[in-house]
């Protein structure tokens, strides 16, 4: 019987399958076309895509975290042809919005599912995936995320088959079956996933991450944002005694390998999926890839799930370990943008702030260097008396639980603003504590008993 059903799917895939050329025939002008998320977006689809430029008008293009520059884009600089959206920028996002050539979507990351079931238009959605299996199941790869659901709303899916993808298991709506797929484009080189470089780990970040380690305990359940601070803390996970974590993250990097590898993650004492390492997409090296690839003891779930505070909560101990630009003294946080320049998106740090609070024993951190040096080689603080204009405010104060930085760990949960200000004034870097007092005094969240 197997082998009949994989005879069968096989004569399906030949049936679907044409050239990239051909595939992208089926976008018109006018079209919404979702592109593949973080490090799994579609190269030989882009480019086809490309190549049609002068023959389509106003073709709506979003994607998740770009790493590459699309081949959209650069044949394209007015945007008279393809105009490319981006719901969490990354390096090249930025670059691109500098130029006006790329917009943001803002979302609430655990929000996804309904957000593109009921107000989301796609026509055709271009995928990245793995080879097809035995049972006609194409795998999603390093990224789950709301890969689901644009599948499941696209009016036309087709999948670009790279042999190169890691099998990440399940969870679920990890994969695509052929029944789903529309068209099938063969990746001609079958490159590699994006590699991405080791972050460059500052003597602040190894002393921030040495604060957030006076918090952790045996049989947390971790969840690490992006950047060099987050990693350095895997590091010093990895290299301590620490027993019994588990993992409850929207992203995988490398450092929940080296975590496991050293005997630190068993996930046993986890209440929700006990001894898996459950995240919603990954994004490293080769070494979290190959970890990845077939590994029951991970497992990818679309980000509906993971990041849904109400089902992150039901574990014990959460500990959310995430950056931020700025905080200012009434406790709100800013990790998303500079002034009218976003820099990245709300991403999971919302979700995972207030989760950790619902979560029996959880702590949920906003990480920062006390200072900043601007490019004229000036020094500013980034625990301000308000955020910079303009600035979008990503955890309300409300929500915000530790901010944590080289100078000490500040808990606001129940504080009044003045022992909210005095706290993170006392965190801040001892030059401009003065000023911030003074500030402090200003907008009457400073009273006399106050003192550091």
């Amino acid at each position: 019987m197997a082998l009949v059903l994989e005879k069968s799917f096989f004569a399906e895939y030949q049936d679907k399958l044409v050239s990239a050329d051909e595939a992208v025939k089926i976008v018109k002008s006018g079209d919404w076309v979702q592109y593949g998320e973080f490090v799994m977006q579609p190269k030989e689809l882009d480019r086809a895509l490309a190549r049609r430029a002068n023959e389509l008008e106003d073709v709506k293009i979003r994607c998740v975290t770009i790493t590459m520059i699309p081949e959209v884009v650069k044949v394209d600089p007015e945007r008279k042809h393809f105009r490319f959206n981006d719901w969490h920028f990354s390096a090249y996002s930025r670059h691109l919005q500098n130029e006006n050539l790329c917009n943001y979507i803002p979302i609430t990351y655990h929000e996804g599912k309904k957000l593109i079931e009921e107000y989301v238009d796609i026509d055709v959605a271009f995928i990245l995936v793995s080879s097809m299996n035995e049972l006609g199941f194409f795998n999603l790869g390093t990224s789950n995320s709301i890969t689901s659901y644009v599948i499941e709303k696209a009016k036309k899916v087709v999948v670009e088959v790279n042999d190169s993808i890691p099998v990440c298991l399940g969870g679920n709506g990890e994969s695509i079956h052929i029944s789903q797929v529309d068209y099938i484009v063969k990746s001609s080189n079958n490159e590699g996933l994006l590699n991405l470089p080791e972050p460059t780990v500052s003597a602040v970040d190894k002393a921030i991450a040495k604060k957030a380690m006076e918090l952790i305990e045996d049989r947390v359940c971790l969840q690490l944002g992006i950047g060099a601070m987050p990693n350095a803390i895997g590091s010093m996970i990895a290299d301590s005694d620490l027993k019994d974590l588990g993992v409850h993250t929207e992203m995988l990097v490398d450092a929940f390998v080296d975590m496991y590898d050293k005997g630190r993650i068993s996930g046993k004492y986890k209440t929700v999926d006990k001894g898996k390492m459950v995240y919603t997409f990954a994004m490293g090296t080769d070494k979290l890839y190959n970890f990845l690839d077939n590994n029951p003891v991970c497992a990818s779930y679309p980000v509906h799930y993971t990041n849904d505070p109400f089902i992150i909560s039901q574990n014990d101990k959460v500990f959310a370990i995430n950056n931020a630009l700025e905080v200012d003294l009434y406790n709100q946080v800013a990790s998303e943008a500079a002034g009218s320049r976003q820099i990245s998106g709300t991403g999971g740090q919302l979700d995972f702030i207030f989760a950790s609070f619902r979560s029996k024993g959880g702590k949920g951190l906003i990480c920062l260097s006390s200072t900043a040096t601007l490019k004229d080689g000036s020094v500013v603080s980034r625990i301000k008396p308000t955020l910079s204009p303009a600035t979008i405010v990503t955890v309300p104060r409300s929500i915000v639980y530790y901010v944590v930085t080289e100078y000490g760990i500040a808990m606001l949960k129940g504080k009044t603003t003045w022992q909210r200000a005095e706290a993170l004034i006392n965190i801040a870097h001892p030059d401009f504590r003065d000023e911030l007092i003074k500030e402090a005094e200003k907008m009457k969240i400073w009273v006399r008993s106050n003192k550091l």
